[in-house]
């Protein structure tokens, strides 16, 4: 029998280790028309990037089997007061949850109880979650009064907390979850003008629950307003003597994105990246009195420009309009213009947080497990 057991526990690691995944829509991993409840025994608590798996062994016949349960990512659970070991290998769980939609014995979290006790374990707070900080105030300014995208001086702080997770033409009301996934398939033509054959391929990415995401897959970056999406927020580093502007990425894998503020023009560097289409584009920036506004060209294709899958081509042309309203509150606004995959240009916006006293979160795509 612990041959048979042992044999079951390296298939299971096999499993796990199959795929490298990002963030994804519960719907991209879980049937959530296929509801299921198991109680077993608690063997490990996997806590990694970007969702805590709890493995149990569920009693079966003639053996029993090893689950492994989906909850939130270490850097949730930590602000919301849990810790790796507010369970422990030993304790009887009951979980409630969605099966997983490949077949493999892995269970979302919607519930995770310690029998024993009665208590809930990795699901919302535990009664001591961290106050989210909050800033208030005028806007923070330069000596030559032009507004601070980052921190005043001897002060730290992040962006985050986007009031909206996807792209959506501005006026268009289509209901959506966090991580851009239709409520109804048949609201796509109305997400953004898009031409029949980029249409069609936000179909197949909405109907197949966002599965074939390139960040999720891959680690890719989130070029493109995908940035000002994403969880763990970023940070504006000015260098005003140096004529630029580093956008800090608090996700994915720490990427970094520069925007020149000195006029050039919007090619690559000799030697360097030369005209080579990018991840993150050539971008060069301007003021509109408090407006920072970005214009940014020659992206590659290899990525989604945004959470929901909505396409583009090498001829991406975005225009992006950051207004900082007060000490906590970031206006974004980007204009999409590329004729190889839409009608006409079109215009999403949403706000931004201003998180004081802290650093970006430390996350890491290339330590996901699955």
């Amino acid at each position: 029998m612990r041959q048979v057991v042992a044999s079951q526990i390296a298939a299971f690691v096999v499993m796990l280790a199959a795929s490298v995944q990002a963030q994804h829509t519960l719907a991209a991993k879980f049937d959530v028309t296929k509801p299921l409840t198991l109680t077993g025994t608690v063997t490990q608590v996997d806590w990694a990037n970007p969702y805590v798996h709890v493995l149990m062994k569920v009693p079966g016949d003639p053996l029993p089997t090893l689950w492994a349960v989906e909850v939130e990512g270490p850097i949730i659970l930590t602000n919301n007061g849990w810790s790796e070991s507010s369970l422990t290998p030993g304790d009887v769980i009951r979980v409630e949850g969605y099966i997983a939609r490949n077949g493999s014995k892995q269970i979302s979290g919607k519930s995770l109880v310690v029998t024993r006790t009665g208590r809930q374990v990795y699901v919302g707070s535990n009664g001591t979650p961290r106050q989210r900080p909050t800033a208030s105030g005028a806007t923070p300014r330069w000596p030559d009064g032009r507004p601070r995208l980052g921190p005043p001086p001897g002060e730290t702080g992040y962006w985050g907390y986007p009031s909206r997770g996807y792209l959506v033409e501005d006026g268009v009301n289509v209901q959506m979850d966090p991580y851009g996934l239709l409520n109804t398939i048949n609201d796509a033509p109305r997400v953004a003008p898009m031409q029949p054959w980029a249409l069609g391929i936000y179909r197949l990415r909405q109907s197949t629950f966002l599965q074939r995401d390139p960040m999720l897959l891959s680690c890719k970056p989130p070029g493109g307003p995908r940035q000002f999406q994403q969880l763990y927020g970023f940070q504006f580093v000015e260098q005003p003597d140096f004529k630029r502007v580093f956008v800090l990425l608090g996700g994915g894998n720490r990427n970094r994105r520069i925007i020149y503020t000195d006029g050039r023009k919007q090619v690559g560097q000799i030697q360097g990246n030369d005209d080579n289409p990018l991840f993150y584009g050539q971008a060069v920036a301007r003021w509109e009195g408090d407006t920072f506004v970005v214009d940014t060209r020659s992206f590659n294709e290899e990525f989604w420009f945004d959470n929901g899958g909505l396409p583009h081509t090498d001829q991406l042309h975005l225009t992006e309009r950051f207004t900082r309203a007060d000490m906590g509150t970031m206006r974004y606004e980007v204009t999409v213009d590329d004729p190889g995959a839409y009608t006409r240009p079109w215009k999403s916006s949403w706000t931004l947080s201003w998180v004081p006293g802290e650093e970006t979160p430390y996350f890491l795509c290339q330590d996901n497990r699955p």
